[in-house]
Protein backbone atom coordinates (compact mmCIF):
# COMPACT_ATOMS: atom_id res chain seq x y z
CA UNK A 1 0.00 0.00 0.00
CA UNK A 2 0.98 3.68 -0.06
CA UNK A 3 -0.76 7.29 -0.10
CA UNK A 4 -4.46 6.65 -0.43
CA UNK A 5 -5.36 10.13 0.14
CA UNK A 6 -4.06 13.85 0.63
CA UNK A 7 -5.46 17.06 1.72
CA UNK A 8 -4.68 20.75 2.00
CA UNK A 9 -5.70 22.27 4.73
CA UNK A 10 -5.49 25.20 7.26
CA UNK A 11 -5.28 25.92 10.74
CA UNK A 12 -6.59 28.32 12.30
CA UNK A 13 -6.66 28.03 15.62
CA UNK A 14 -10.54 29.99 16.58
CA UNK A 15 -12.23 27.59 14.21
CA UNK A 16 -11.76 25.48 17.00
CA UNK A 17 -15.15 26.81 19.36
CA UNK A 18 -13.24 27.20 22.91
CA UNK A 19 -10.84 29.12 21.41
CA UNK A 20 -12.72 31.01 18.82
CA UNK A 21 -15.25 31.82 21.72
CA UNK A 22 -18.12 32.45 18.66
CA UNK A 23 -15.53 34.21 16.31
CA UNK A 24 -15.18 30.82 14.40
CA UNK A 25 -18.96 31.64 13.10
CA UNK A 26 -17.23 33.94 10.14
CA UNK A 27 -15.35 30.78 8.51
CA UNK A 28 -18.65 28.78 8.76
CA UNK A 29 -17.48 27.11 5.04
CA UNK A 30 -14.07 26.60 5.95
CA UNK A 31 -15.60 24.67 9.52
CA UNK A 32 -17.87 22.71 7.02
CA UNK A 33 -15.03 21.65 4.24
CA UNK A 34 -12.95 20.58 7.48
CA UNK A 35 -16.15 18.18 8.68
CA UNK A 36 -16.70 16.68 5.05
CA UNK A 37 -12.83 15.57 4.82
CA UNK A 38 -12.75 14.47 8.50
CA UNK A 39 -15.50 12.04 7.26
CA UNK A 40 -13.85 11.11 4.21
CA UNK A 41 -10.50 10.05 6.20
CA UNK A 42 -12.56 7.85 8.60
CA UNK A 43 -14.29 6.27 5.69
CA UNK A 44 -10.64 5.28 3.93
CA UNK A 45 -9.47 4.20 7.91
CA UNK A 46 -5.70 5.20 7.44
CA UNK A 47 -3.26 3.42 9.36
CA UNK A 48 -1.01 6.17 9.64
CA UNK A 49 -1.50 9.87 8.79
CA UNK A 50 1.75 11.84 7.88
CA UNK A 51 0.94 15.43 8.80
CA UNK A 52 3.64 18.49 7.59
CA UNK A 53 3.39 21.32 9.21
CA UNK A 54 4.66 25.10 9.53
CA UNK A 55 4.75 25.23 12.95
CA UNK A 56 6.37 21.98 13.63
CA UNK A 57 10.46 22.25 14.30
CA UNK A 58 11.75 24.05 10.97
CA UNK A 59 15.79 24.70 9.97
CA UNK A 60 16.82 26.06 6.99
CA UNK A 61 18.57 23.14 5.60
CA UNK A 62 16.94 19.98 7.33
CA UNK A 63 13.44 18.65 7.49
CA UNK A 64 12.67 17.57 11.16
CA UNK A 65 10.75 14.52 11.93
CA UNK A 66 9.12 14.28 15.15
CA UNK A 67 10.67 11.62 17.18
CA UNK A 68 9.42 8.96 19.83
CA UNK A 69 6.04 6.71 20.45
CA UNK A 70 3.78 9.62 21.70
CA UNK A 71 2.54 13.04 21.94
CA UNK A 72 0.96 15.56 23.86
CA UNK A 73 -0.24 18.68 22.83
CA UNK A 74 -3.21 21.52 24.26
CA UNK A 75 -4.40 25.32 23.15
CA UNK A 76 -2.99 26.39 26.06
CA UNK A 77 -1.35 28.99 24.44
CA UNK A 78 -5.10 30.40 22.94
CA UNK A 79 -6.80 30.26 25.87
CA UNK A 80 -8.09 26.39 25.68
CA UNK A 81 -5.73 24.02 28.07
CA UNK A 82 -9.34 21.98 28.32
CA UNK A 83 -8.60 21.03 24.85
CA UNK A 84 -5.73 18.40 24.76
CA UNK A 85 -4.43 16.02 22.44
CA UNK A 86 -2.92 12.59 23.10
CA UNK A 87 -1.41 10.79 19.70
CA UNK A 88 0.74 7.70 18.92
CA UNK A 89 3.55 8.29 16.80
CA UNK A 90 4.31 5.77 14.21
CA UNK A 91 7.58 5.04 15.38
CA UNK A 92 8.18 2.64 12.78
CA UNK A 93 7.69 4.87 10.31
CA UNK A 94 9.22 7.55 11.49
CA UNK A 95 12.40 5.44 11.80
CA UNK A 96 12.24 4.24 8.29
CA UNK A 97 12.15 7.60 6.91
CA UNK A 98 14.97 8.53 8.53
CA UNK A 99 17.21 5.93 7.67
CA UNK A 100 15.90 6.24 4.12
CA UNK A 101 17.18 9.87 4.37
CA UNK A 102 20.48 9.07 5.78
CA UNK A 103 21.39 6.43 3.26
CA UNK A 104 20.72 9.05 0.18
CA UNK A 105 22.10 11.90 2.17
CA UNK A 106 19.33 13.68 2.37
CA UNK A 107 18.91 16.29 5.01
CA UNK A 108 15.98 15.18 7.60
CA UNK A 109 16.14 13.32 10.71
CA UNK A 110 15.50 13.28 14.23
CA UNK A 111 17.97 15.62 15.45
CA UNK A 112 17.08 18.78 17.22
CA UNK A 113 13.44 18.13 19.29
CA UNK A 114 13.39 18.14 23.09
CA UNK A 115 10.40 18.87 23.54
CA UNK A 116 7.55 17.02 22.47
CA UNK A 117 4.22 19.34 22.35
CA UNK A 118 1.95 18.96 19.25
CA UNK A 119 2.38 22.31 17.70
CA UNK A 120 -1.12 24.19 16.43
CA UNK A 121 -0.07 23.82 12.67
CA UNK A 122 -0.65 19.59 13.56
CA UNK A 123 -3.44 20.03 16.71
CA UNK A 124 -6.00 21.82 14.47
CA UNK A 125 -6.06 19.36 11.60
CA UNK A 126 -6.15 16.49 14.42
CA UNK A 127 -9.06 18.32 16.51
CA UNK A 128 -11.71 17.52 13.47
CA UNK A 129 -10.04 14.57 12.48
CA UNK A 130 -10.39 12.67 15.95
CA UNK A 131 -14.00 13.15 16.37
CA UNK A 132 -14.64 11.53 13.58
CA UNK A 133 -11.43 8.83 13.60
CA UNK A 134 -8.63 7.98 16.22
CA UNK A 135 -7.84 4.24 14.63
CA UNK A 136 -4.40 5.73 13.32
CA UNK A 137 -0.84 6.39 14.57
CA UNK A 138 0.53 10.15 13.06
CA UNK A 139 4.08 11.13 11.32
CA UNK A 140 4.43 14.46 11.89
CA UNK A 141 7.34 16.30 10.04
CA UNK A 142 8.25 19.90 9.76
CA UNK A 143 9.47 22.25 6.66
CA UNK A 144 12.63 23.86 5.95
CA UNK A 145 14.35 26.70 4.19
CA UNK A 146 15.56 24.60 1.29
CA UNK A 147 14.22 25.01 -2.67
CA UNK A 148 10.68 23.35 -3.55
CA UNK A 149 12.72 21.05 -5.33
CA UNK A 150 14.09 19.55 -1.77
CA UNK A 151 10.42 19.47 -0.55
CA UNK A 152 9.26 17.44 -3.56
CA UNK A 153 12.11 15.13 -3.37
CA UNK A 154 11.06 14.75 0.36
CA UNK A 155 7.53 13.82 -0.56
CA UNK A 156 9.32 11.33 -2.47
CA UNK A 157 10.61 9.78 0.02
CA UNK A 158 7.63 9.81 2.14
CA UNK A 159 5.41 8.00 -0.34
CA UNK A 160 8.34 5.28 -1.01
CA UNK A 161 8.68 4.61 3.12
CA UNK A 162 4.91 3.73 2.70
CA UNK A 163 4.87 1.47 0.15
CA UNK A 164 8.02 0.08 1.49
CA UNK A 165 6.55 -0.53 4.53
CA UNK A 166 2.45 -1.40 3.02
CA UNK A 167 0.80 1.37 5.14
CA UNK A 168 -2.25 2.56 3.57
CA UNK A 169 -1.17 6.57 4.43
CA UNK A 170 -3.54 9.87 4.44
CA UNK A 171 -1.15 12.62 3.98
CA UNK A 172 -2.52 16.24 5.66
CA UNK A 173 -0.66 19.45 4.45
CA UNK A 174 -1.51 21.71 6.86
CA UNK A 175 -0.74 25.45 5.89
CA UNK A 176 -2.86 28.73 5.36
CA UNK A 177 -2.52 30.60 2.12
CA UNK A 178 -2.21 34.10 2.41
CA UNK A 179 -2.19 36.29 5.30
CA UNK A 180 -2.48 39.78 3.31
CA UNK A 181 -5.45 39.62 2.07
CA UNK A 182 -7.23 42.67 3.88
CA UNK A 183 -6.43 45.89 5.10
CA UNK A 184 -8.13 45.27 8.29
CA UNK A 185 -6.14 41.89 8.75
CA UNK A 186 -3.71 41.27 11.19
CA UNK A 187 -0.63 41.54 8.41
CA UNK A 188 -2.39 44.17 6.47
CA UNK A 189 -2.08 43.86 2.94
CA UNK A 190 -0.43 43.03 -0.55
CA UNK A 191 -1.24 42.60 -3.85
CA UNK A 192 0.03 39.79 -4.18
CA UNK A 193 -1.63 38.47 -1.08
CA UNK A 194 -5.10 37.47 -3.41
CA UNK A 195 -3.11 37.25 -6.16
CA UNK A 196 -1.78 34.08 -4.22
CA UNK A 197 -4.56 32.59 -3.33
CA UNK A 198 -5.92 32.86 -6.80
CA UNK A 199 -3.44 31.00 -8.04
CA UNK A 200 -2.59 28.44 -5.21
CA UNK A 201 -6.32 27.59 -4.99
CA UNK A 202 -6.44 27.24 -9.31
CA UNK A 203 -3.30 24.49 -9.15
CA UNK A 204 -4.63 22.21 -6.09
CA UNK A 205 -8.39 22.68 -7.57
CA UNK A 206 -6.96 20.62 -10.72
CA UNK A 207 -4.54 18.95 -9.31
CA UNK A 208 -1.42 20.71 -11.51
CA UNK A 209 1.35 19.79 -9.11
CA UNK A 210 4.24 20.83 -11.94
CA UNK A 211 3.13 24.46 -10.83
CA UNK A 212 3.60 24.51 -7.81
CA UNK A 213 7.26 25.64 -8.55
CA UNK A 214 6.51 28.63 -10.69
CA UNK A 215 6.23 30.34 -7.16
CA UNK A 216 9.58 32.23 -6.80
CA UNK A 217 10.16 32.71 -2.99
CA UNK A 218 9.79 36.48 -3.92
CA UNK A 219 6.41 36.09 -4.37
CA UNK A 220 5.32 34.01 -1.50
CA UNK A 221 7.27 36.15 1.10
CA UNK A 222 5.12 39.41 -0.47
CA UNK A 223 2.16 37.15 0.09
CA UNK A 224 2.87 35.95 3.71
CA UNK A 225 1.95 32.95 2.68
CA UNK A 226 2.80 29.73 5.32
CA UNK A 227 1.67 26.37 3.52
CA UNK A 228 3.34 25.77 -0.16
CA UNK A 229 6.42 24.44 1.20
CA UNK A 230 3.68 21.95 3.18
CA UNK A 231 1.94 21.70 -0.49
CA UNK A 232 5.22 20.32 -2.34
CA UNK A 233 5.76 17.82 0.23
CA UNK A 234 2.23 16.29 -0.15
CA UNK A 235 2.63 16.83 -3.90
CA UNK A 236 5.84 14.58 -3.90
CA UNK A 237 3.99 12.00 -1.71
CA UNK A 238 1.70 11.75 -4.90
CA UNK A 239 4.48 11.51 -7.63
CA UNK A 240 3.54 9.39 -10.64
CA UNK A 241 0.14 9.11 -9.01
CA UNK A 242 -3.43 9.56 -10.35
CA UNK A 243 -5.45 11.83 -8.44
CA UNK A 244 -8.87 12.92 -8.19
CA UNK A 245 -8.80 16.81 -7.14
CA UNK A 246 -11.85 18.52 -5.65
CA UNK A 247 -11.53 22.34 -3.50
CA UNK A 248 -13.73 22.40 -0.99
CA UNK A 249 -13.71 25.98 0.64
CA UNK A 250 -11.70 28.95 0.31
CA UNK A 251 -12.43 32.20 2.44
CA UNK A 252 -10.62 35.09 3.38
CA UNK A 253 -12.82 37.66 5.65
CA UNK A 254 -10.40 37.04 8.38
CA UNK A 255 -7.59 38.85 5.96
CA UNK A 256 -6.00 35.19 5.73
CA UNK A 257 -6.43 32.90 3.30
CA UNK A 258 -8.19 29.52 4.53
CA UNK A 259 -8.50 26.98 1.88
CA UNK A 260 -9.27 22.71 1.61
CA UNK A 261 -8.65 20.86 -1.09
CA UNK A 262 -8.79 16.86 -1.34
CA UNK A 263 -6.89 14.71 -3.38
CA UNK A 264 -8.07 11.05 -3.85
CA UNK A 265 -5.76 8.39 -5.27
CA UNK A 266 -7.29 6.41 -8.37
CA UNK A 267 -4.22 4.67 -9.59
CA UNK A 268 -0.72 5.45 -10.84
CA UNK A 269 0.32 7.51 -14.10
CA UNK A 270 4.13 8.17 -15.09
CA UNK A 271 2.94 10.79 -17.04
CA UNK A 272 2.33 12.94 -13.23
CA UNK A 273 6.51 13.11 -12.55
CA UNK A 274 6.70 16.43 -11.79
CA UNK A 275 10.16 16.86 -10.42
CA UNK A 276 11.98 15.30 -13.24
CA UNK A 277 9.69 17.29 -15.44
CA UNK A 278 11.00 20.68 -13.53
CA UNK A 279 14.84 19.17 -13.40
CA UNK A 280 14.67 18.69 -17.18
CA UNK A 281 13.05 22.53 -17.61
CA UNK A 282 15.86 24.01 -15.27
CA UNK A 283 18.55 22.30 -17.08
CA UNK A 284 17.60 23.55 -20.05
CA UNK A 285 17.79 27.06 -18.76
CA UNK A 286 20.81 26.88 -17.10
CA UNK A 287 22.24 25.26 -20.69
CA UNK A 288 21.46 28.78 -22.33
CA UNK A 289 22.71 30.76 -19.29
CA UNK A 290 25.72 29.43 -19.08
CA UNK A 291 26.42 29.51 -23.27
CA UNK A 292 25.48 33.45 -23.05
CA UNK A 293 27.84 34.09 -20.35
CA UNK A 294 30.38 37.03 -20.38
CA UNK A 295 34.39 36.26 -19.46
CA UNK A 296 33.29 37.49 -15.58
CA UNK A 297 30.85 34.69 -15.10
CA UNK A 298 32.69 32.08 -16.92
CA UNK A 299 35.74 32.55 -14.63
CA UNK A 300 34.00 32.54 -11.24
CA UNK A 301 32.41 29.25 -12.75
CA UNK A 302 35.36 27.58 -13.96
CA UNK A 303 37.17 28.80 -10.33
CA UNK A 304 33.62 27.35 -8.30
CA UNK A 305 34.23 24.08 -10.24
CA UNK A 306 38.17 23.72 -9.87
CA UNK A 307 37.78 24.24 -6.21
CA UNK A 308 34.40 22.09 -5.01
CA UNK A 309 36.08 19.02 -7.64
CA UNK A 310 39.73 19.25 -6.86
CA UNK A 311 40.04 21.21 -3.70
CA UNK A 312 42.51 23.38 -6.05
CA UNK A 313 42.92 27.50 -6.44
CA UNK A 314 42.39 28.19 -10.00
CA UNK A 315 44.96 29.66 -12.34
CA UNK A 316 44.10 32.86 -14.19
CA UNK A 317 43.24 31.28 -17.77
CA UNK A 318 44.71 32.35 -20.70
CA UNK A 319 41.72 33.31 -22.53
CA UNK A 320 40.69 35.84 -19.82
CA UNK A 321 40.44 39.64 -21.07
CA UNK A 322 42.65 41.86 -20.50
CA UNK A 323 40.45 44.22 -18.80
CA UNK A 324 40.15 41.78 -16.09
CA UNK A 325 43.87 41.57 -15.71
CA UNK A 326 44.75 45.27 -15.85
CA UNK A 327 41.89 46.16 -13.30
CA UNK A 328 41.69 46.73 -9.92
CA UNK A 329 38.13 46.55 -8.09
CA UNK A 330 35.83 45.13 -5.43
CA UNK A 331 33.47 42.55 -6.66
CA UNK A 332 30.56 39.69 -5.72
CA UNK A 333 29.88 36.51 -6.58
CA UNK A 334 26.34 35.38 -6.00
CA UNK A 335 25.38 31.74 -6.35
CA UNK A 336 21.87 30.36 -6.84
CA UNK A 337 20.51 27.45 -6.91
CA UNK A 338 16.43 26.66 -8.13
CA UNK A 339 16.12 30.25 -7.23
CA UNK A 340 17.57 30.52 -3.92
CA UNK A 341 20.38 31.64 -2.65
CA UNK A 342 23.18 29.14 -2.33
CA UNK A 343 26.07 31.66 -1.79
CA UNK A 344 27.59 35.26 -1.72
CA UNK A 345 30.86 36.53 -1.29
CA UNK A 346 32.58 39.86 -2.14
CA UNK A 347 35.05 42.42 -1.34
CA UNK A 348 34.18 46.05 -0.97
CA UNK A 349 37.22 47.15 -2.36
CA UNK A 350 40.02 45.26 -4.65
CA UNK A 351 42.45 42.94 -2.61
CA UNK A 352 44.16 41.09 -5.06
CA UNK A 353 46.86 42.44 -7.66
CA UNK A 354 43.76 42.43 -10.56
CA UNK A 355 39.73 41.87 -11.23
CA UNK A 356 40.79 38.45 -12.08
CA UNK A 357 42.32 37.12 -9.20
CA UNK A 358 39.50 38.89 -7.57
CA UNK A 359 36.66 36.95 -8.66
CA UNK A 360 38.50 33.97 -8.55
CA UNK A 361 38.79 34.15 -4.55
CA UNK A 362 35.62 35.51 -3.78
CA UNK A 363 34.05 32.48 -6.24
CA UNK A 364 35.50 30.07 -4.12
CA UNK A 365 34.65 31.76 -0.95
CA UNK A 366 30.97 31.79 -2.28
CA UNK A 367 30.81 27.95 -2.70
CA UNK A 368 33.24 26.77 0.39
CA UNK A 369 33.22 29.96 3.15
CA UNK A 370 29.42 31.22 3.40
CA UNK A 371 28.75 30.34 7.10
CA UNK A 372 24.95 30.68 6.27
CA UNK A 373 25.39 27.08 3.85
CA UNK A 374 26.78 24.32 3.75
CA UNK A 375 30.06 23.47 1.29
CA UNK A 376 28.80 23.41 -2.48
CA UNK A 377 29.04 19.77 -3.50
CA UNK A 378 29.97 18.80 -6.49
CA UNK A 379 26.85 16.66 -7.28
CA UNK A 380 25.50 20.85 -7.22
CA UNK A 381 27.73 22.00 -9.80
CA UNK A 382 25.18 21.74 -12.64
CA UNK A 383 22.38 23.86 -11.09
CA UNK A 384 23.95 26.76 -10.01
CA UNK A 385 23.17 30.01 -11.40
CA UNK A 386 25.94 32.26 -11.16
CA UNK A 387 26.39 36.30 -11.53
CA UNK A 388 29.40 38.79 -10.65
CA UNK A 389 29.08 41.92 -9.12
CA UNK A 390 31.63 44.53 -9.91
CA UNK A 391 31.84 47.69 -7.48
CA UNK A 392 32.39 51.31 -7.85
CA UNK A 393 34.55 52.93 -5.56
CA UNK A 394 32.22 53.59 -2.43
CA UNK A 395 30.94 57.25 -2.15
CA UNK A 396 29.98 58.52 1.61
CA UNK A 397 26.41 60.44 1.18
CA UNK A 398 24.78 62.20 4.06
CA UNK A 399 21.21 60.85 4.15
CA UNK A 400 19.15 57.76 2.49
CA UNK A 401 17.57 60.66 0.55
CA UNK A 402 20.76 60.20 -1.96
CA UNK A 403 19.96 56.31 -2.17
CA UNK A 404 18.01 54.18 -4.99
CA UNK A 405 17.58 50.34 -4.39
CA UNK A 406 17.61 50.03 -7.91
CA UNK A 407 20.91 52.10 -9.14
CA UNK A 408 22.87 51.90 -5.57
CA UNK A 409 24.36 49.19 -2.88
CA UNK A 410 24.67 50.45 0.52
CA UNK A 411 27.17 50.19 2.94
CA UNK A 412 26.32 51.11 6.40
CA UNK A 413 29.01 51.63 9.26
CA UNK A 414 28.83 52.09 12.74
CA UNK A 415 32.74 52.07 14.61
CA UNK A 416 34.15 48.79 13.26
CA UNK A 417 30.61 47.06 12.30
CA UNK A 418 29.38 47.14 8.66
CA UNK A 419 27.12 45.64 6.60
CA UNK A 420 26.60 45.68 2.80
CA UNK A 421 23.89 45.38 0.35
CA UNK A 422 23.62 44.97 -3.24
CA UNK A 423 21.46 46.81 -5.39
CA UNK A 424 18.78 45.71 -7.42
CA UNK A 425 17.82 43.02 -5.63
CA UNK A 426 14.19 40.98 -5.62
CA UNK A 427 12.19 41.76 -2.41
CA UNK A 428 14.14 44.50 -1.68
CA UNK A 429 11.73 47.27 -2.57
CA UNK A 430 12.45 50.46 -0.45
CA UNK A 431 15.69 52.91 0.84
CA UNK A 432 14.26 52.00 4.14
CA UNK A 433 14.33 48.13 3.39
CA UNK A 434 17.91 48.45 2.19
CA UNK A 435 19.37 50.01 4.31
CA UNK A 436 17.67 48.09 7.42
CA UNK A 437 18.80 44.71 6.43
CA UNK A 438 22.38 45.94 5.36
CA UNK A 439 22.49 47.62 9.08
CA UNK A 440 21.41 44.03 10.43
CA UNK A 441 23.82 42.24 8.41
CA UNK A 442 26.51 44.41 9.95
CA UNK A 443 25.19 43.63 13.53
CA UNK A 444 24.00 47.24 14.08
CA UNK A 445 21.52 48.14 16.46
CA UNK A 446 18.28 50.40 16.14
CA UNK A 447 18.74 53.74 16.68
CA UNK A 448 22.90 53.70 16.14
CA UNK A 449 23.96 56.59 15.02
CA UNK A 450 25.47 55.03 11.12
CA UNK A 451 27.65 56.49 7.96
CA UNK A 452 26.17 55.72 5.02
CA UNK A 453 27.65 54.90 1.83
CA UNK A 454 26.56 54.10 -1.43
CA UNK A 455 28.13 52.17 -4.15
CA UNK A 456 27.27 51.38 -7.93
CA UNK A 457 27.83 47.92 -9.62
CA UNK A 458 28.18 45.92 -13.09
CA UNK A 459 26.14 43.15 -13.06
CA UNK A 460 27.60 39.99 -15.48
CA UNK A 461 25.43 37.05 -16.07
Amino acid sequence: MSIIAAYIVPHPPMIVPDVGRGSEAQIKKTIEAYEKIADEIAGLKPETIVISSPHSIMYADYFHISPGVKAYGSFADFRAPQVKFEVDYDSEFAKHLAAKAKAEDFPAGFLGERKKELDHGTMVPLWFIMKKYKDFKLVRTGLSGLDLMKHYEYGKMIKESASELGRRIVYVASGDLSHKLKEYGPYGFAKEGPEYDERIMEVCSKAEFGKLFDFDEDFCNKAAECGHRSFVIMAGALDETAVDAKAYSHEDVTGVGYGICSFTVTGEDKNRAFLSERFEKEEKILEEKIERSDAYVRLARAAAEEFVKNGRVLKVPEWVPQELLERKAGAFVSIHKFGGLRGCIGTIAPTRDNLAEEIIRNAISAVSQDNRFEPVKEDELKWLDINVDVLSAPEKISSQDELDVKRYGVIVQSGYKRGLLLPDLEGVDTVEQQVDIARRKGGIAPGSKVELYRFEVVRHY
